[in-house]
């Protein structure tokens, strides 16, 4: 048995599990990646570049302080119903409730801020659909990481010119950009770990062991597993450490020019110029490990939507990387959702304070750090499976926003301590729940085929969101409530939980992405996906009868 319970394959074979479907018939399974190509070894250099692009890519600016800015600017350009136009959301006697212009009526500001999430998500889907399949080939995923990533500095040092109410819609459209291509960096980077956890030092002598009859299948997968946690979670860490660092460096200017009026500005400048000088250096160290060539006939525009269509019609021959998918999407689309939800309460409680902000996130930080380090600890002391790190991780993904769902009928969610408590408790469990999910879709992905899946992946992760929004900014333009949007947010994280939970078995679904990857393993020299519609290919009836 493996750490999660469920069955391991015996193997008396160095190359290949056996597992007995009968009496008579025995199966022969792969269980070691495929790898056609001479690949560089990971060296230490470029796998610390590799750590400190997520060290600076840690989400404070495009995903924190552009979200405060941009709510800020339309909140003062808005106006208070109650009142009607011409007064101030901001006054003393102000109801709470905060309208804009928008098309022929107006829209709540909060309903406003969840639009443009929805929109953001929405190009994201785009974006991994037309492309991300893509970056399989040659060289297109790193120079795409580049492209995307001068994008999002570009975006976030144009925050310079938004210096007054006025221009609350350059902020929505700078915002939009930002968050779009923050979401795609994160995806086409956790795309690259698979193979460098797989050329890792520690990976390729674990392979030739296995290879040579020294381990067994058993070891040889727990222990490929835990290589993938120790990058992911490290890498998580950096982000982490990134993001106290950056914090504290931001002290430096919102204290003193606490009175400025541009003191929100410069700080968005400081934190991307942090990110600049951490994240240049990957481009710099990484080594070359190109994918196959693009075949003639194709196009890199078009490339991704054919290989979609294949990957999606193999659900039949990798299952469990398909409900991972699926189930996944709804609780991303929950969780990230109940994040923004938050957030615009949480800069309507403080006022947009980007320093108070800057503390909240320091708490998140620290703990989120703490945490990561210790359920990685936790992991590697015990060997526990990653599904069930993942478990515990989604249990608080739950209670979250059931949390914040007794905030309609009490004053939960209501008070300054809860916000920080919210804060913690995030940082305790969400940041390790980014690092398993990742490694847990790492398990489920074919090898070689890394950046196709994680495109999908991505569209379950960044872009399933372009649902959540639309649907909680009808109820909130609805009700003027913020916390009625959390039922629905509620009822999303637990479903797809227990999806999770009990309907993915990872054991089977890495040998289904093995045996599968196996079986298609000519992509690596010619990049062509035949689209074979023998649906036999898994990883309980692939190989040969013995």
């Amino acid at each position: 048995m493996d750490p999660t319970g469920e069955q391991v394959l015996s193997t008396e074979d160095i190359v290949v599990g056996s597992i007995s479907k009968s009496p008579e018939i025995e199966v022969e399974v792969a269980v070691v990646a495929p790898l056609k190509r001479d690949e560089p070894l990971v060296t230490r250099k470029e796998l610390w570049s590799y750590y400190l692009y997520y060290n600076g890519d840690n989400g404070v600016g495009p995903n924190g302080y552009s979200l405060t800015l941009f709510q800020s600017l339309a909140t003062s350009a808005g106006y208070d119903p109650v009142y009607g136009p011409g007064s101030s959301c901001t006054a003393s006697d102000a109801s709470g409730q905060c309208v804009l212009p928008w098309g022929s009526g107006t829209k709540a500001v909060s309903s406003v801020v969840l639009v443009s999430n929805g929109v953001s998500f929405a190009i994201m889907t785009l974006i991994f659909t037309t492309i991300g399949s893509a970056a399989d080939y040659g060289t297109f995923g790193r120079w795409l990481l580049l492209v995307i990533t001068i994008i999002c500095w570009g975006a976030q040092f144009a925050s310079m010119a938004l210096t007054s109410p006025s221009r609350w819609g350059a902020a929505m459209a700078l915002y939009m950009i930002g968050f779009v291509t923050y979401g795609a960096t994160l995806v086409f980077y956790a795309a690259i770990f698979p193979r460098l956890a797989r050329n890792t030092p520690h990976a390729r002598g674990l392979r030739e062991k296995y290879e040579c009859g020294e381990v067994s299948v058993e070891e040889y997968e727990l222990e490929e597993s835990l290589e993938k946690n120790r990058i992911s979670n490290i890498s998580t860490m950096h982000s982490n450490v990134g993001y106290i660092f950056t914090l504290c460096l931001n002290l430096s200017i919102l204290l003193p020019l606490a009175n400025n009026s541009l003191v929100d500005n410069y700080t968005i400048v400081l934190t991307n110029a942090y990110w600049v000088i951490t994240g240049i250096w990957w481009f710099i160290f990484q080594e070359p490990r190109p994918g196959p060539t693009l075949p003639r006939s194709e196009h890199y525009l078009t490339i991704g939507w054919k290989q979609i269509w294949i990957a999606l019609k193999q659900y039949q021959k990798l299952p469990y990387t398909f409900i991972y998918l699926v189930a996944f999407f709804l609780l991303a689309d929950g969780l990230n959702t109940t994040g923004t939800l938050i957030s615009i309460c949480q800069n309507d409680k403080f006022s947009f304070s980007f320093l108070q902000n800057t503390y909240l996130g320091l708490a998140q930080a620290i703990t989120s750090t703490v945490s990561t380090l210790g359920f990685w600890y936790i992991q590697k002391y015990w060997k526990i499976s990653t599904k069930k790190m993942f478990v515990v991780t989604n249990v608080v993904t739950i209670l979250i926003p059931l949390w914040g769902m007794i905030g309609i009928w009490t004053q939960k969610f209501h008070n300054v301590w809860e916000f920080w408590a919210y804060n913690v408790v995030f940082g305790l469990f969400q940041a390790p729940y980014y690092a398993f999910s990742q490694t847990m879709m790492a398990e489920l992905t074919p090898p070689g085929f890394d950046n196709m899946f994680f495109g999908l992946f991505g569209l379950s992760n960044r872009a399933s969101s372009m649902i959540g929004p639309n649907v909680i900014q009808a109820i909130i333009n609805d009700t003027n409530n913020n916390w009625k949007g959390f039922p629905f947010l509620f009822a999303l994280c637990t479903a797809a939980s227990l999806v999770i939970w009990f309907a993915v078995d990872i054991t089977t679904g890495r040998r289904d992405a093995v045996a599968w990857a196996d079986k298609h393993s000519s992509y690596a020299e010619t990049g062509v996906l035949c689209d074979d519609e023998d649906d036999s290919v898994n990883a309980k009836t692939y190989g040969k009868t013995t």
